[in-house]
């Protein structure tokens, strides 16, 4: 197995799609907004093996001072190789100087990401209007 991450590589509707459905987001149940959405991010990151999408983050950011992650998957069959750490670290190529990273995590992402070095911000409570199940 070899994992290639790209920010170029152009993504097909229904690889992302699939890759949603495999990881139960509700997001897939909205293709063309999710296919919109994610290929107008101010940053995509996708991960290959070989021809399959394996993985996919995306940045939504003002350009200079502040960034926000919203969706970060890895296909469940290859969750814990690294992947997802990979497309962090490409993500932070090019943010790492930002005055602020944020996201929302829950579950086993919330361990994930702490050893990426995000961590709560002060007394901070996530708050949305969410119009979906899961994700």
């Amino acid at each position: 197995m070899e994992i290639i991450i790209s920010e170029t590589r152009e993504l097909k509707q229904e690889d992302i799609i699939a890759l949603y459905k495999a990881n139960k987001w509700s997001a897939a149940e909205k293709p063309e907004a999710l296919y919109k959405a994610l290929i107008n991010s101010h940053s995509l990151v996708s991960a290959w093996d070989g021809d399959n999408l394996v993985g996919i983050g995306n940045a939504i950011s003002d350009g200079h001072l502040v960034v926000y992650y919203p969706h970060l998957l890895v296909h469940p069959e290859y969750q814990g190789k690294g992947i997802g750490k990979m497309i962090v670290d490409k993500m932070q190529e090019k943010y790492s100087g930002f005055h602020m990273q944020m996201l929302t995590a829950d579950g086993k992402a919330i361990d994930f990401y702490k050893k990426s070095g995000f961590e709560r911000a002060g007394q901070t409570e996530p708050m949305w209007i969410y119009k979906g199940n899961e994700h």
